[in-house]
């Protein structure tokens, strides 16, 4: 059986820590920012972690060799 593949959107947006947490960019900053505070804007930037069972979501649906 060959191979199976990882998900190619998914190696895009996701990437995981040491411990197997997976890490997402944060939401809300491609368009509209002047209705934005200068504090939700700050507060938006890097990379946030996910809970525990999108994580596991995630590396079931999208990462098959990612355990």
């Amino acid at each position: 059986m060959p191979k199976m593949k990882t998900k190619s959107g998914a190696k895009k947006r996701f990437r995981f820590t040491a411990t197997g947490k997976a890490k997402h960019g944060v939401v809300g900053k491609r368009h509209g920012m002047s209705k934005r505070s200068n504090r939700f804007l700050r507060q938006q930037t890097g990379m946030s972690v996910m809970s525990d069972p999108d994580t596991r979501i995630i590396k079931r649906n999208f990462f098959p060799y990612e355990r």
